[in-house]
């Protein structure tokens, strides 16, 4: 099991929280968090309870603000635990339509520009066949972030975002 600590202040200060399973709603523990130690394991961050809202993915180390994991706020409400049942292997499909339709480009590694890499600028639906990913809105691991499990996702709405803008993506090797 991994191990996160929240911090209602920067650098690690003021109240905090210890949690090492997933929780739905973290309201009554902290009301904002501004930095994160990730002691173990792989978490993703939610800015509204019940795994909704903004992203965020983190992987082992110090996050001394928001802005280190590229957090807009500093509201998180929910976390989960990534747990590994991924395997060793990785794959994952774009398709430019909605319900898996229009040109398709699969992939095994990670991709700091989907656009130089496959000429598209948005994905509106992906099968991720092997491991986990992270989606970026922009290029070069920037931006709105959204976790990706095995699973089909027909619409870009499945997998969080509101809009189909994609600009990298790459994958979950911490655990």
């Amino acid at each position: 099991m991994g191990k996160i600590v929240f911090y209602e202040d920067k650098n690690f200060r003021g109240r905090n929280y210890e949690c090492s399973s997933d929780s739905s709603d973290l309201s009554s523990y902290f009301s904002r968090c501004n930095s994160i130690k990730v002691e173990s394991g792989c978490w993703v961050l939610y800015e509204r309870p019940s795994y909704a809202g903004y992203q965020y993915i983190l992987s082992p180390g110090e996050y001394p603000d928001h802005q280190h994991w590229m957090g807009f706020s500093d509201s998180i409400r929910s976390c989960r635990f990534v747990r590994n049942v991924y395997g060793k292997s990785w794959k994952i499909r774009f398709y430019d339509k909605q319900g898996f339709g229009g040109q398709a480009a699969e992939w095994i590694e990670d991709c700091p520009s989907i656009y130089e890499a496959f000429k598209f600028r948005e994905f509106r639906s992906c099968v991720v066949m092997d491991g986990a990913w992270v989606l970026y809105e922009q290029p070069d691991y920037h931006g709105h972030q959204y976790f990706l499990e095995r699973g089909e996702y027909p619409s870009y709405t499945d997998w969080g975002a509101t809009s189909p803008a994609a600009g990298s993506f790459r994958k979950i090797t911490e655990f």
